[in-house]
């Protein structure tokens, strides 16, 4: 197989580059990588190189990529959605504790207090100024039951709470994932209507941009808990600030610190810590170097953000060409007339579309000529052309 340049733009767990097979190296420069390998850094405004085949993220979000100029420069964009599930996951059983009992409050008493001979003492009579309320019996609101709502759902029912889920896009494998337990809300307002403790979990989309507005935060009860540790664009911030200030949200824990929610009255915001877990990041670069080789060595595509699923297996014929190309009518018949007219017998065809774009993979029962790749890209709507194998070369 050919050996292929990764260049990692943050600190990537040595148990997921482990993961790479002999041929792989690491490099100093995007521009002499075929695949790029990130956390959070920024690569909105970055320019690639020609050569760069695929970005995979070693985490959930891609809002640190700009996916759609990837997609028509045909630039594959993977994720790792699940991977930091369990971290997350166990952060908002943590912030469902830290505002409901007032935690924080009493440890920055006793440090306050430290030097006292009578602290212990004193902590007796202070100590009812910190007091809380259990969450066991209580009603949490889950919006999103993909990998981390999910778990978190399942982990309320078992801490005694009554839990609904609103989830318009569920999976029937989220589906199965989910406890018994788990009523579903009949819409966003009759979970709102309902709910103690509310907690988001939906990816930061247009039309999910600013979703817990003023009218839907009017909707929850007064004295509610709001959770967010998905994005602070999910949520008018503003419009929540109010609401802590006159009393009608009693709590916002979110793990996104800005400017606004940092400032908020009570509010706890934590320094986005989420997937902060060394297992998580193990999980995260595992699975993202997993897709990325998989990708350049074979050209299937698991958990990409912009183009379709397909899984071809291992190539055990002469020859494999991968095209990236434009959803439009006409054009797969345009690709298999090119190498039928070409003397390419296509022994097996695999083709799947997402939304605007389309992904083919192809094996061939002789090998493909380096030339034909050139003369492939004159089809108006092929983005871009992989020859992945080539038999005797």
């Amino acid at each position: 197989m050919k050996d292929r340049n990764i260049f990692c733009l943050n600190n990537i767990a040595k148990v997921g580059l482990d993961g790479f097979r002999p041929g792989y190296h690491i490099v100093e420069s995007i521009e002499d990588a075929a695949g790029v390998l990130v956390r959070s850094a920024d690569m909105t405004e970055t320019v690639f190189p020609k050569g760069l085949r695929a970005i995979a993220r070693a985490g959930a979000g891609v809002n640190n990529i700009p996916v759609e100029r990837c997609a028509e420069e045909g630039i594959v964009v993977f994720n790792t959605p699940g991977a930091n599930a369990n971290s997350v996951k166990e952060l908002v059983i943590a912030a469902l504790l830290l505002s409901s009992r007032d935690i924080i409050g009493g440890n920055e008493w006793v440090r306050a207090n430290a030097a006292s001979a009578t602290i212990a003492k004193d902590a007796e009579k202070a100590k009812k100024a910190f007091a809380g309320h259990e969450i066991a019996g209580k009603t949490i609101g889950v919006i999103g039951l993909g990998a981390i709502g999910a778990l978190v759902a399942n982990a309320a029912v078992g801490l005694g709470m009554t839990v609904y889920g609103y989830d318009p896009y569920l999976s029937v494998t989220s589906a199965w994932r989910l406890s018994p337990a788990v009523r579903s809300a009949a819409d966003l307002n009759a979970l709102l209507a309902v709910s103690d403790f509310v907690t988001i979990h939906v990816p930061a989309t247009p039309n999910t941009k600013g979703m817990i507005d003023e009218a839907a935060i009017a909707k929850m009860k007064k004295g509610a808990v709001l959770l967010n540790f998905a994005r602070d664009s999910l949520v008018d911030e503003a419009a929540l600030a109010r609401a802590l200030e006159s009393g009608h949200i009693a709590k916002y824990v979110s793990d996104f610190a800005n400017p606004v929610s940092a400032n908020c009255k009570n509010a706890v915001v934590l320094p986005h810590l989420g997937a902060s877990t060394e297992e998580a990041e193990d999980n995260c670069a595992v699975m993202a170097v997993k897709q990325l080789q998989d990708y350049l060595d074979n050209g299937n595509i698991a958990n990409s953000v912009n183009y379709p699923a397909l899984d071809a297996g291992v190539c055990e014929t002469e020859a494999r060409v991968a095209i990236l190309h434009r959803n439009v009518p006409g054009v797969l018949s345009q690709i298999t007339t090119f190498f039928g007219s070409n003397g390419l017998n296509i022994e097996n065809l695999a083709n799947k579309a997402r939304g605007a774009y389309a992904y083919t993979l192809l094996d061939l029962s002789h090998p493909m000529p380096r030339d034909t790749v050139e003369r492939l890209r004159e089809i108006e709507a092929v983005i871009r052309v992989r020859r992945l194998f080539s038999r005797g070369e």
